[in-house]
């Protein structure tokens, strides 16, 4: 069963899919009007234009509104070709913070990278301990008990992946790289770092009761905490200079018509951004 932020994001992927089929429609239906063939234009096929004839004004129009539907035609093609891209990748882009079960999945592909942390080092103490012996890979006496102990760590592993870690890359190195276990730590401390973030952004939530924080700059705008959308939104009576849309746009600020507000999401770093727009527009903060 989906939670409210996976429901919102199926929703997006269909909102854009629709999308995509109109424009295709229009697409089909452009190149139709593009059609230059006889019995459509009433043109004879490769006929010249007959100038100063009394059919030149329409043989000089047909051609253009050819021209200008099948650039209609190509425009609106390639825009369903980008909805169905920019659909196909709605939930690829990893694990968003507005997910309310955001902390859950991170940890659960914490776990998944200290496994294979784990797994990596402890491969390590047995291809080494029989790397010498087995000069012959496969070949090589000894190689079942090699592979028993490999599979004991993971049963998964065959014959082939277990005797490719026994040989030599580039820089001589056998089994799994020291960058390998140094890019997978690494990869753990930034997820943890992640979820400490959520829990503070968690807490901060819980102290203002849930509720949203407003704060008012006369003559400027409102600046939102909006825990709801977990958003940091910025709000003017109408539309900003197009000085000021600049500076929000500089401030990764971007103008999100469903909420009328120019947002970014809520942490310190949008925090931090609201304060240097303001402070840019002369607001002492």
């Amino acid at each position: 069963m989906m939670n409210p932020y996976e429901q919102k994001q199926e929703a997006r992927r269909e909102r854009l899919l629709a999308a995509a089929d109109r424009a295709e429609a229009q697409s089909n239906a452009a190149y139709k009007r593009a059609d230059m063939r006889e019995e459509v234009s009433g043109i004879p096929l490769g006929q010249p234009i007959l100038v100063g004839h009394h059919a030149e004004g329409r043989h000089r129009a047909a051609i253009r509104r050819a021209d200008n539907a099948m650039r209609s035609s190509i425009e609106a093609d390639k825009r369903a070709k980008e909805l169905r891209g920019k659909a196909a990748g709605v939930g690829t882009g990893g694990i968003s913070s507005d997910d309310p079960e955001a902390i859950q999945k991170l940890q659960a592909e914490i776990d998944a990278a200290q496994a294979q942390q784990d797994f990596m080092r402890e491969a390590n103490k047995v291809i080494r301990r029989w790397a010498k012996k087995l000069p012959e890979g496969v070949d090589s006496a000894g190689f079942d008990k090699y592979l028993a102990e490999m599979q004991a760590l993971r049963p998964a592993w065959n014959a082939a992946a277990c005797a490719q870690l026994l040989k030599p890359d580039f820089a001589n190195r056998i089994g799994f790289a020291s960058y390998q276990l140094q890019n997978n730590g690494a990869n753990i401390k930034r997820m943890e770092k992640r979820i400490a973030q959520l829990r503070a952004a968690e807490a901060a939530r819980i102290a203002a009761g849930g509720e949203e924080k407003r704060t008012a700059y006369q003559g400027l705008c409102e600046v939102v905490e909006n825990f709801e959308e977990n958003r940091l939104q910025i709000i003017f009576d109408g539309k900003p200079s197009a000085e000021v849309r600049s500076e929000l746009k500089g401030n990764g600020f971007r103008w999100a018509p469903s909420q009328e507000a120019w947002q970014r999401q809520l942490n310190n770093g949008a925090r931090y951004a609201a304060t240097r727009f303001l402070r840019s527009q002369g607001v002492e903060v």
